[in-house]
This record gives structure tokens, C-alpha cells and sequence, in this order.
């Protein structure tokens, strides 16, 4: 698989179909059982049903991408669903359409040419991109029914790729997206921790007509004068960008930069 940006990314197709059938079974797992009616505080205004019923209903919009192999923007997201009318039931339908969803990942050829609203425009986007919608509301449901979360390194390093890769190209549902300027301020964000990804570094420049992922470079990260820099866990910092933490704890190293801070995560929420 080509790569978008750094080395190493993005990962071999297979790493994403076998982690996109572990976590849609962790997700069923999590939430079955627990009270629909739940809240669920990294998404507002959602509860456990809503949640999963996103989940569910996305994964089956993407399998009806793949499946078609859609070669302009889609008119309609209309899909059926199947969803059962008892909200209890919908746990228990997300692992259901786990076999359907492995099944359409098996038979997916990764290089073939697709519409994607991201960089890449082969059928693999939008495999890695159902990764990840999945793995981070994964995240969501844990912490919502209060269990202890954990996400592979390795594959948390790809996620931060996968969103700064993307972002540039999501003002189609995040408009806030469109209006990040600066004025050449530099933000950093890096990994710390092992498993891979330890030293990893995604430089983001600001300039008056948008912003941009910069390439990869070498040299003492360090000695750069970023305007802003956040270091911490891949896992961390895939939260952090997915709005789930704030830069402001603990578990994050922090060089000066508030404001550039601030100004990033109010224009790339989505």
C-alpha cells in the first residue's frame, strides 16, 4: 500500500480488515447489555443507542460504498438497515453485521480506484476510515457503561496520521475545518510512547489561504522552534484530536502556544 504521508502509514490492508472485525465485536461486546438510555459525555447530547445505532448504520454505508465501488459523491445515503425496533436489540445487530462487514472487506480490492472526500482515492480509504470511526467510538462506549479503554499503539500512531492526512479535506461536514488560518505558525504533535510509534511527529502549518501537513523531515525535533508543540501517547493524542481530551492535561507535554492551540481544536472538531 502506497503511503500519504510518513513512513509507514498507512498500514497493510490486512492489519485493517482484521482490526476493523475486532473492534466492531468489542463495541457490540461494551454495549450489550447496558442501559440504552445511557449518556454518552464524549458525545453530547447522545445516548448508548444512539451511539450504536451510528455505528452500525456507518459501517453498512460504507460496505454499500465498497460494494458499488461509487465513482462520484453519492446522492443518497439511504441503506437498509435492518435496524430492530427495540433499542435493547441494537447491540446485538452491530455483531450481526460484523460478518457482513468482513465479508465485503474480504472481497475488497484495496488498490481499486473509488470517490472518497479524503486524499486517497481507492476503495482502502474508506476501509481505514471505518477503522477508525469504530475504534474511537469504541473508546466512547467504554468510557460512557465506565470501563478501562486501550488502544494498540501502533494502530493509534496510524489514526493521528489518517485524521491530519484527511482533515484538510473535510470542510464537506466540518465547515470549521475551512476557516483555520494563520499566519505560518507551526503546531507539532508527537508521539512518546512504544509500540512503534515512539518518535513519530506530524508538523501542521498554519498560512493566511489554510493550513497543511507538512512533510516529513529529519533532524533534533527538539531544537525546532515550533510555535506549538504537543507531545504524549499515540493513544492520547488520538483522542486529543478526535476532541476527547483536552491539551490541557496532564498526560500531554506542552510547549507554549495556547492560542494557536486553542484556535486548531475550535475549527477541526467533527
Amino acid at each position: 500500500m502506497a503511503t500519504t504521508s510518513g513512513a509507514g502509514h498507512p498500514l497493510p490492508y490486512d492489519t485493517y480488515r482484521d482490526a476493523v472485525e475486532r473492534e466492531t465485536r468489542r463495541f457490540a461486546e461494551t454495549v450489550s447489555g447496558a442501559d440504552p438510555a445511557s449518556p454518552v459525555p464524549s458525545c453530547p447530547d447522545w445516548t448508548l443507542a444512539d451511539l450504536t445505532r451510528h455505528v452500525g448504520a456507518l459501517q453498512r454505508w460504507f460496505c454499500t460504498l465498497l460494494t458499488r465501488q461509487v465513482q462520484e459523491p453519492p446522492r443518497s445515503r439511504d441503506v437498509e438497515l435492518g435496524l430492530p425496533g427495540d433499542a435493547r436489540d441494537y447491540a446485538g445487530w452491530v455483531a450481526a453485521g460484523a460478518a457482513e462487514v468482513s465479508a465485503v472487506l474480504r472481497d475488497t480490492d484495496p488498490l481499486a480506484a473509488m470517490w472518497a472526500w479524503g486524499e486517497d482515492q481507492h476503495a482502502r480509504f474508506w476501509v481505514r476510515r471505518m477503522l477508525f470511526e469504530t475504534l474511537v467510538h469504541r473508546v466512547d462506549a467504554e468510557r460512557a457503561v465506565g470501563r478501562e479503554t486501550d488502544i494498540e499503539p501502533v494502530l493509534a500512531a496510524d489514526g493521528v496520521d489518517e485524521f491530519l492526512v484527511n482533515l484538510p479535506f473535510a470542510g464537506l461536514f466540518a465547515p470549521g475545518v475551512t476557516a483555520l488560518r494563520g499566519d505560518g505558525e507551526t503546531l507539532a504533535f508527537r508521539c512518546t510512547d512504544s509500540g512503534g510509534a515512539t518518535g513519530e511527529e506530524w508538523r501542521v502549518r498554519l498560512d493566511r489561504d489554510g493550513f497543511r501537513l507538512l512533510p516529513r523531515t529529519g533532524g533534533d525535533a527538539a531544537s525546532r522552534q515550533d510555535t506549538a508543540a504537543v507531545g504524549g501517547r499515540a493513544a492520547d493524542l488520538l483522542l486529543l484530536l478526535y476532541g476527547r481530551r483536552s491539551y490541557r492535561e496532564p498526560v500531554f507535554d506542552v510547549s507554549p502556544g495556547g492560542p494557536v492551540l486553542d484556535r486548531w481544536f475550535s475549527h477541526t472538531a467533527f
